[in-house]
């Protein structure tokens, strides 16, 4: 058997690497070529049983500790986190397609995400709260809140976990990863250095495994005070039904989205241009934020879709570190296949097809860049969301008339809009209905609060705003 470039990854549960309790093991494979690039253990009912008393144990402690010693352990694991970047990186590369300018992205990430919140923490103060009738004295205190269970889409691997690893570890809650199987590799080996450097038990768990064994256990246990998300709508419902079944809990949960990228009459077209090709390139286009709804006034509609077929047939597709390309494959066959359907439809609907449309052929996950556009905004297809390298062009006359068309859906995350004119962009700056509004241009960090509305999500991911979510709050009350 042909030697696997990663080999094979453990469980980390309760402070140690250990197999699955059923010896099952899981495939990890490379886009790319669609071959095995490791294999992990695939964690039995048991062993979710046992990551979730491992947490529970770990929160006792981990909350107890100084707060200095907890920020000293979360700056040892981010230290080893860069002494391992390369590593990290190319596991990224070869779980999911991603390119290797790419995988920065999920790097710097998980780093930053350690480091702002051991900073933000700092700054929590008890809250006094004035008493009327002065006999009273009052704080509202801030607390550790207990066991989050966190759920991880596979688009950005080290991303998504560091948007819940450092907020949790930074509030004093002990957390379970479970990444998706699509791209579970990274998350494995950030539980290898935990071991490496004997980082408290419990206090983080990797684990991935099968629905019935991991997935609907995680939720249906009382364990937990907290489940946390990326991915699907679809896939948040389900979670929440099957957690509300055994106790009340907390949700944070960032969802799927359908983004309107509007240029208006008197856009900059160029930036226009610029941007929403490499909004749809980056990644593959496997951005919940990507655009996937492009309205662009009637004025410019063809300049547009020319322009953006010109940057398209520039891009290089392909996989390595050596060759720098462009755009990588999408993560799995199943991601083809449904894009694939997305551009048949839209065809059948009515789009007309500018460049792009096809899967390229195997060995590969690989989708050509495609450009669509329609007459009218009445194809059904323009509500669903692409996830892939497909850019559905639609004309409009009036901001009036836009505005309508970018609201119809029952997503909301994030909408851009170009335009050189103040009241414009004010105009759709208030009648967005989006967790996020890009004028101009576009801007992502760790200190900038990042959610949806309508069926896009609950509560925030970066920023201060999201340590509230494994914070506990009371208040204090003395009798003077």
């Amino acid at each position: 058997m042909e030697q696997l470039k990663f080999g094979h990854k453990k469980l980390y549960i309760d402070g140690a690497l250990v197999e699955a309790s059923n010896n099952k093991t899981f495939e990890v494979i490379c886009p790319a070529d669609e071959k095995p690039t490791a294999t992990i253990a695939w964690a039995s009912l048991e062993d979710t049983q046992r990551a979730l008393k491992a947490a529970e144990s770990g929160f006792k402690t981990w909350s107890k500790l100084p707060i200095q010693e907890r920020l000293d352990w979360i700056d040892k694991l981010r230290n080893k986190i860069i002494e391992n970047s390369d590593l990290l990186r190319e596991s990224i590369m070869h779980e999911m397609g991603k390119t290797w300018e790419g995988s920065e992205e999920d790097l710097t990430s998980i780093t930053n995400s350690l480091q702002y919140y051991s900073e933000e923490i700092l700054k929590r103060n008890d809250i006094p709260i004035e008493d009327k009738e002065g006999t009273h004295e009052h704080h509202f205190v801030s607390q550790p809140l207990g066991v989050a269970v966190a759920f991880l889409a596979y688009n950005f691997p080290l991303l998504n976990l560091g948007f819940k690893l450092g907020p949790a570890l930074a509030a004093g809650s002990s957390i379970i990863l479970k990444p998706s199987e699509f791209s579970p590799l990274s998350a494995y080996i950030i539980g290898e250095l935990c071991a490496e450097i004997n980082f408290p038990k419990g206090v983080i768990n990797v684990i991935c495994g099968d629905l019935n064994d991991v997935g609907i256990p995680l939720c249906e246990s009382k364990i937990p005070r907290l489940i946390t998300m990326i991915g699907s709508t679809e896939t948040a419902q389900k979670l929440i039904a099957q957690s509300a079944k055994t106790s009340i809990k907390r949700y944070s949960m960032e969802c799927g989205g359908n983004a309107p990228f509007i240029v208006c009459k008197d856009a900059d077209l160029e930036l226009a241009i610029n941007i929403g090709t490499a909004l749809k390139v980056g990644n593959s286009g496997q951005i919940c934020v990507a655009p996937n709804r492009f309205f662009v006034h009637e004025s410019l509609i063809e300049e547009f879709a020319a322009g953006m077929v010109e940057k398209f047939k520039a891009t290089k597709l392909g996989f390595g570190r050596e060759n720098k390309p462009d755009m990588g494959p999408l993560t799995n066959k199943q991601s083809v296949i449904k894009v694939q359907a997305i551009v048949d439809t839209a065809v059948k609907q009515g789009g007309k097809l500018l460049f792009g449309g096809n899967a390229l052929k195997s060995p590969g996950y690989y989708f050509e860049p495609t450009v669509i556009t329609f007459d009218k905004n009445e194809a059904e297809i323009l509500q669903h969301e692409i996830f892939g390298p497909v850019a559905l062009i639609v004309p409009f006359k009036t901001k009036e008339e836009v505005i309508v068309l970018a609201n119809n859906t029952d997503a909301g995350l994030a909408s851009y809009v170009f335009s050189k004119d103040e009241e414009t962009l004010d105009f759709f700056a208030s009648s967005l209905e989006f967790g996020e509004v890009q004028l101009n241009g576009v801007k992502y960090d760790i200190y900038l609060p990042h959610g949806g509305v309508k069926n896009s999500g609950i509560g925030v991911d970066c920023s201060t705003y999201a340590l509230d979510d494994y914070l506990a709050k009371k208040r204090v009350t003395k009798a003077l």
